[in-house]
C-alpha cells in the first residue's frame, strides 16, 4: 500500500483522512492542505470588516481539518498565537483578536505543520512574506452599504430617451470648436466620427420616463454622465457647475415651444447663452433634477452624478473664451477677456504681460478647449468646487454620490493632489454620510483608498475590465489590439485579477464600478467579434458583424458574480454594438431590444439580490484550463460555483466544490446555464464526490452551480 499510495500522485484533499493518516506515519511529515488556506477582508474573516478606532477587531483564517500545528497572526513586526475558534467537516477556524488600531496597519499569517512553513496573504500561500500582499486595515473607514454590491446603471443622458423634444438643441444654434451645433433628426442614426456637436435629444425627462425599465431591470444606482450646462453633447467641458444644462432640463424661456432652425448668419452665440443663462431655465431644470432624484428614490435607486473638476470648458463664465457670458446679464467678465477679472486666478496664464492678445493657458492634455483649473493658485476656486460638490448631495438636490473624472489629474503635484480630495471627502461626507465616492482611475488606486481618507474606490479597469476583456475576447478594450496570447489565457486572468484585487481596499472592492464597457470604450458585444479598428476606419455597420453572443453572456455571468458593483452601460442589455468614443454612444435601441439579452440580464440580477455571497461574499478560484475558467463565492448562507467555456469545443471539468465549504453529503444545483443561442433556468443536480463535481459544458457557455440547501443550512 506505501508504495502504491506515494506513486500514485493523488492531490491532497483527495485522499481520504486514512490516507492521510497512513502517509504522515509513513513519511514522518504532514503533508499542508494548501487550497484549504483561506481569508479576506469580509465580515466573517475580519469582524468588524470596517473597524473604527475603538474597535476591538476579531481576524479569522480557515485550514484543513486537523492539518496544521500552529497559526500566528502577524502585524507590525509583531506575532500573535491563533487559536481554533471552531471547526466543521472541512476546516479549523483559527482566530485572533487585534486590539483596537488607530492607524493604517497590513497583517499576513504564519503557518506552520510539522517542519513545514508558509505565509498567506492576498496572493495566497507563500513561502516568504511579501508585503506588497498583504492585508490591509485602516480604522474609521468605511463605505456606504448600500453601494456594496449594489447593480448600476450608466446613462450618457443626451443619447438614452428623449422625453421633452421643447428643450432640444437646434440647427446652427452655436458655434463650438469651429463648427455648428446639429440636431440629429433620426434617433437610430449612427454617431458621426466628429460628432461631438451632434445632440439626439435625450434629457431628463426621458431618464425619468423610464425608470420603471430600470426599476424591473433590477438597477439600484443610476449614474449618469455629465448633466451641467456645456455646449458638447457629452459635457465634460463644464460651462457651469451650478446648473444643469436647459437641454437636458426646462426651457421656459421659449415657452415650451422648439425653437425654429436657425440660419449660420444668425447671432445665435446670443440665443445659445439665452437658452442657457436665462434664471428662469436655470431654475427650471435644477427644479427638475429634484424631481428625478426625488422618483428615483421613491423607487429606491440611488442617482450618482458625474464631477469634472481637474478642466473646465472654454466656454465656463471664468474663462468665457467664447464671449457668451459676456452679453449676457449679470455675469463678470471672464479671466480670458479681462486681466481684472475676478476669475483670473482660477487657470494658469503664461503670458499675461500681453494681455489681451492671445492670452495662452495650461489646457489638460494641451487641449485649449479644456483649460486646466488652477486650484494651487485660488484658495478661492478651491473653495467654490468644495461647496459645489457639497450642493449637490445636500437637499435639495440630494444626489447620492459622485464619479471623479480624471481624479488623479487634478493639481500640479500628487501631493496636493491628495490634499484636495481629502477635502473634497470631508466635504462631502459632512454634508452627506452615505454619498459615494468613486473615482475614474487607471492603475494602482491604492494611494487614495488605502487610508480611508479620500475616494471610496474607482471605476474598476484594472481588477475587471480589463482581465475579463482579454480573457474572453482577446481584445484591448478600445478594440485597438487583439492579443492572441490572453484569449482564454487562464493564468493570465487568474494573475491579473489576483494582483490588481489586492490593491483594494475589501470595502472599497465590494462597491468598486465593475463595467464591461462605457462611454470612453468600445462596446463589450463588439469586442466579440475580435476586429481591431475604430467607426473612422471600418465603419458603424461593421461594429456588429461577426459578434458573438455567447461570448458577451459569459461575460454578463462573470459581471453579475464577481466582487464588487456591476455597472451596466445604457444599451448593453439590449444587445447595443458600437467601436470606440463616440461609436460606443449610439442610442438606446428602444423597441428593438435583443430580448434574450435583455432577459438574461433580469435573471442574473435577481440571482444576485436573492444570493448574500453574490454580493459581499468571498471569491475564490477553483479551476482554471485553457479556455476554461471556474470560480466560488460563498458566506456562512450561500456556496456558488461559476464556471465558463470561452472556448469553441464541449468541455468536461472536474470542480473541487470543498474548497469553498461544499461537503460530499451535499447535493449542487444548477441555476442557471448559457449557450450561444440561449440561456436556460432549469435545475440540474450534481452530486458531490469526494469534494468535486463533474461539469460538462458546451462552447461558449457558462454555468452557475449553487450548494443545495437543507433544512438545517
Amino acid at each position: 500500500m506505501s508504495d502504491n499510495l506515494m506513486n500514485m500522485h493523488i492531490p491532497y484533499e483527495h485522499l481520504t483522512r486514512a490516507q492521510k493518516l497512513f502517509l504522515y506515519v509513513e513519511t514522518r511529515q504532514p503533508i499542508l492542505d494548501e487550497k484549504a488556506i483561506f481569508s479576506d477582508g469580509t465580515n466573517f474573516y475580519r469582524m468588524p470588516q470596517e473597524p473604527t478606532s475603538k474597535d476591538t477587531i476579531k481576524i479569522r483564517i480557515r485550514t484543513a481539518k486537523n492539518n496544521v500545528e500552529d497559526v500566528w497572526l502577524c502585524s507590525e513586526g509583531k506575532k500573535m498565537p491563533m487559536s481554533v475558534e471552531f471547526s466543521d467537516e472541512l476546516f479549523d477556524y483559527y482566530s485572533a483578536e487585534m486590539p483596537p488600531i488607530a492607524k493604517l496597519i497590513k497583517y499576513y499569517f504564519e503557518i506552520h505543520a510539522g517542519n513545514l512553513k508558509c505565509y498567506y496573504n492576498k496572493r495566497g500561500v507563500t513561502r516568504e512574506p511579501d508585503a506588497y500582499y498583504h492585508f490591509m486595515m485602516v480604522p474609521n473607514f468605511k463605505t456606504p452599504d448600500w453601494a456594496k454590491g449594489a447593480v448600476m446603471y450608466q446613462i450618457f443622458v443626451d443619447r438614452f430617451n428623449n422625453g421633452d423634444p421643447s428643450n432640444d438643441v437646434v440647427d446652427n444654434e452655436y458655434l463650438y470648436v469651429g463648427k455648428l451645433a446639429k440636431k440629429v433628426k433620426k434617433w437610430t442614426q449612427y454617431p458621426n466620427p466628429d460628432g461631438i456637436r451632434e445632440f439626439y435629444g435625450g434629457d431628463l425627462q426621458g431618464v425619468m420616463d423610464k425608470l420603471d425599465y430600470l426599476k424591473e431591470l433590477g438597477v439600484d444606482v443610476v449614474y449618469m454622465n455629465p448633466i451641467f450646462v456645456s455646449p458638447s453633447n457629452h459635457k465634460y467641458d463644464t460651462q457651469d457647475y451650478d446648473s444643469v444644462d436647459p437641454h437636458f432640463g426646462t426651457i421656459v424661456l421659449d415657452g415650451g415651444k422648439v425653437l425654429d432652425e436657425l440660419k449660420p448668419d444668425n447671432n445665435n452665440a446670443t440665443k445659445y447663452i439665452t437658452r442657457t443663462t436665462e434664471p428662469a431655465n436655470i431654475e427650471a431644470s435644477n427644479a427638475l433634477f429634484i424631481k428625478l432624484v426625488e422618483k428615483a428614490h421613491a423607487l429606491g435607486m440611488k442617482v450618482i452624478l458625474d464631477g469634472v473638476f481637474n478642466h473646465c470648458g472654454s466656454f465656463n463664465k471664468w474663462m468665457d473664451r467664447e464671449k457668451f457670458y459676456a452679453h449676457a446679464r449679470n455675469y463678470e467678465a471672464g479671466a480670458y477677456t479681462s486681466n481684472v477679472s475676478p476669475y483670473v486666478t482660477f487657470f494658469h496664464f503664461h503670458n499675461r504681460q500681453s494681455w489681451p492678445d492671445n492670452p495662452h493657458y495650461d489646457g489638460w492634455w494641451g487641449y485649449d478647449t479644456l483649460p486646466k483649473l488652477n486650484f494651487e493658485g485660488s484658495p478661492k476656486l478651491y473653495r467654490y468646487v468644495l461647496e459645489v460638490a457639497k450642493k449637490w448631495v445636500s437637499p435639495p438636490y440630494n444626489a447620492d454620490g459622485w464619479r471623479l473624472d480624471v481624479a488623479a489629474d487634478l493639481g500640479y503635484t500628487k501631493e496636493f493632489n491628495h490634499q484636495f480630495w481629502r477635502d473634497f471627502r470631508n466635504t462631502v461626507k459632512g454634508a452627506n454620510p452615505e454619498a459615494l465616492i468613486l473615482a475614474e482611475h487607471y492603475g494602482d488606486p491604492s494611494d487614495w483608498i488605502k487610508n480611508g481618507d479620500q475616494w471610496d474606490t474607482v471605476m474598476n479597469y484594472d481588477a475587471f475590465m480589463e482581465p475579463i476583456t482579454w480573457f474572453l475576447t482577446g481584445m484591448e478594450k478600445h478594440s485597438d489590439e487583439f492579443r492572441g496570447d490572453l484569449l482564454g489565457n487562464h493564468r493570465a486572468f487568474f494573475d491579473a485579477m489576483t494582483h490588481n484585487m489586492s490593491r483594494f481596499q475589501e470595502q472599497s472592492l465590494q462597491v468598486a464600478m465593475n463595467e464591461l464597457s462605457n462611454h470612453d470604450h468600445s462596446r463589450f458585444l463588439t469586442r466579440t467579434n475580435h476586429k481591431v479598428g475604430r467607426t473612422h476606419t471600418h465603419g458603424p455597420e461593421s461594429a456588429s458583424e461577426d459578434i458573438n453572443f455567447g461570448i458577451m453572456k459569459e461575460a454578463v455571468v462573470i459581471q453579475m458574480t464577481w466582487p464588487g458593483a456591476p455597472t451596466i452601460y445604457y444599451g448593453d442589455e439590449a444587445g447595443l454594438c458600437g467601436w470606440t468614443d463616440p461609436d460606443n454612444r449610439r442610442a438606446y435601441p428602444w423597441g428593438r431590444e435583443n430580448k434574450e439579452l435583455l432577459n438574461l440580464h433580469k435573471c442574473l440580477i435577481s440571482m444576485r439580490k436573492a444570493c448574500s455571497a453574490l454580493k459581499t461574499g468571498s471569491i475564490k478560484f477553483l479551476h482554471g484550463e485553457h479556455m476554461v475558467i471556474s470560480y466560488g463565492r460563498f458566506d456562512e448562507q450561500d456556496k456558488i460555483v461559476v464556471v465558463c467555456n470561452n472556448g469553441s469545443e464541449e468541455k468536461s471539468v472536474r470542480i473541487p466544490v470543498w474548497e469553498i465549504g461544499i461537503r460530499n453529503m451535499d447535493v449542487c444545483q444548477q441555476t442557471l446555464e448559457t449557450t450561444k443561442d440561449a440561456f436556460f433556468t432549469n435545475e440540474v443536480n450534481y452530486s458531490v464526490i469526494k469534494g468535486h463535481i463533474e461539469v460538462k459544458l458546451l462552447p461558449h457557455s457558462a454555468k452557475i452551480i449553487k450548494r443545495k440547501k437543507t433544512e438545517n443550512q
